[in-house]
């Protein structure tokens, strides 16, 4: 079993802010900008339109279409009848998550760059920043989702079943090795859970070191490059874990104590 880690909503360059983690502690990310068919006033949250949080949290930006990928939250106002989770890739992304032999079983963790909000007479803020408590006011990695493989479609035609997904666009269903990940109906290691879901803000689903850029992560020995596929090379200057470039994804090949780490962190 592989374990996928993969960076997903908003960054630096696409979106701009940090996705909020909500008072009650759910982790709501954000999806990219995009020229999909999706818009942040289609999404909802205790009633709360994503646009209208931005709008708190960034009252200077406007956002508009988005990229609902991967799919784990049934939050559109409009609701869909028949929807279910799934999760797509393609172009070079995709390329590495087949060389490196994702396949059914293996399991997805999607992170992303989180900091907690509050709620004030004017809407919601981000919390500020206090040295003291790391954890309440950092902008952090954290892990906000899994899925674990039942499923791969790369045929245009099962994919376009799922039509409310970015990766059913007519644009991405011409494309060579456009992929849609769907969810096995419980963890292997867990029947009790569903294969695909969301999670909640806790300490342990932190990848960010205390003390540490968003970036620079605990030094889990089973996260080092020696078990990362491809030429990864740590560059942390002064302790901690750092992972350098542009990526989406890092295929960790199986080992126990990453096993037992993600049944923790799932459980």
């Amino acid at each position: 079993m592989k374990i996928i880690l993969s960076r997903k909503g908003f960054d630096a360059s696409n979106g701009g802010c940090a996705s909020p983690i909500m008072p009650d502690g759910t982790l709501l990310s954000m999806p990219i900008p995009s020229n999909d068919k999706d818009r942040y006033s289609d999404l909802c949250w205790n009633g709360i339109t994503y646009s209208e949080l931005l709008s708190n949290l960034r009252p200077k930006k406007t956002y508009a279409g988005c990229h609902v990928d991967p799919d784990i939250r049934n939050n559109r106002i409009s609701i869909i009848d028949d929807w279910s989770p799934a999760f797509g890739q393609i172009g070079a992304a995709q390329g590495l998550l087949s060389n490196a032999g994702v396949s059914v079983g293996d399991i997805f963790l999607f992170f992303g760059w989180f900091r907690h909000v509050e709620k004030t007479d004017r809407g919601y803020r981000y919390v500020r920043r206090n040295a003291a408590d790391f954890y309440t006011c950092a902008d952090m990695n954290i892990i906000y989702g899994y899925m674990q493989v039942g499923e791969i479609l790369t045929m245009p035609e099962k994919i376009s079943e799922y039509y409310w997904h970015p990766h059913a666009s007519e644009e991405r269903l011409g494309k060579n090795n456009n992929t849609l990940y769907l969810p096995a109906k419980t963890l292997s290691f867990a029947p009790s859970l569903k294969g695909c879901g969301t999670l909640d803000f806790r300490n342990d689903r932190v990848l960010t070191m205390e003390g540490k850029g968003r970036a620079t992560w605990k030094e889990y020995d089973f996260l080092m490059p020696e078990h990362i596929y491809g030429n990864k090379k740590n560059s942390a200057k002064s302790g901690g874990l750092y992972y350098s470039g542009i990526w989406q994804e890092l295929v960790v090949y199986e080992s126990e104590e990453l096993l037992e780490w993600v049944k923790k962190i799932l459980i």
